[in-house]
């Protein structure tokens, strides 16, 4: 308690109180909080305000108090949420496209019980992310042997363009490493498919960091929807860092040109 009155002596008590109100509307403008666990913290914040108010000899009003014990209270709300492994990064987005619910859903395929089992190479397309200078094969099996290979669709989910959760594994520090720099997509950022003659875009949504058995990301629906995912953090498989899109649009393309399964693409 000496350090935290003998700062409020330092900068004036009447200017730690100003400096809290302004924190909090900072804090109000960039997120909410959660109101349960804010009003936990902001009981031990209106004691702090209290104690540290008599130590320092500054008697401001009621109303000062209470609203610097509010700005404690988000301030450490944001703190809790920020360490929270589970905490999601979310932002609404406007479903783009109608749902039909008539339409029978894609069934995934269990996880592989051997990693390392022998997976016939085979790739779909390409899959980039312009805005990380992404640009690869798509390849096909959730095995290691596949996912080495570079980013691999999980088989049964949805494919590009189709109703239902297209599902991409990827490495992010090893071999062909696709998903280094998934953490620094913003929202709206471009993911492309470009499958069979079609380009098939979607657009960020949202990135959740999740543990290893929160299998619920491949979960199919009738929202046309993509998601990838990769280990976290990075050098580490201890979580999983995974990135959900909803579709933009689909087009068909011509493709000039194809090596090795990665085709070079034009519009028609």
């Amino acid at each position: 308690m000496g350090d935290l009155t003998d700062g409020v002596q330092d900068i004036g008590a009447e200017a730690w109180y100003k400096t809290c109100m302004r924190a909090f509307v900072r804090e109000r403008e960039k997120r909410a909080t959660s109101r349960r666990r804010a009003l936990a913290v902001a009981i031990v914040a209106v004691l702090t305000a209290n104690v540290v108010a008599l130590a320092s000899g500054y008697v401001g009003d009621e109303a000062e108090v209470a609203t610097a014990a509010v700005a404690l209270a988000s301030t450490a709300e944001v703190v809790e949420t920020d360490l929270d492994p589970l905490a999601n990064i979310v932002f609404d987005i406007q479903q783009p496209t109608s749902v039909d619910p008539s339409i029978e859903l894609p069934q995934p395929e269990p996880s592989p019980s051997d990693p390392y089992a022998p997976t016939p190479v085979q790739v779909h397309g390409t899959l980039e992310i312009p805005a990380i200078g992404l640009s690869q094969p798509l390849q096909e099996g959730v095995t290691l042997t596949a996912i080495n290979r570079g980013p691999s669709h999980w088989p049964g989910t949805a494919m590009p363009g189709e109703p239902g959760n297209v599902v991409v594994a990827g490495h992010r520090t090893t071999y062909t490493k696709p998903f280094w720099a998934l953490n620094e997509l913003e929202r709206g950022d471009e993911l492309i498919f470009t499958v069979d003659g079609e380009r098939t875009v979607y657009v960020l949504d949202r990135i959740e960091i999740v543990h290893p058995t929160d299998i619920h990301i491949i979960e199919q629906k009738h929202e046309r929807t993509a998601t990838l995912f990769a280990c976290h953090p990075r050098g580490s498989a201890r979580q999983r860092i995974v990135g959900h899109f909803e579709i933009k649009s689909v087009r068909q393309v011509t493709v000039s040109h194809t090596l090795t399964g990665h085709g070079l693409t034009t519009a028609r």
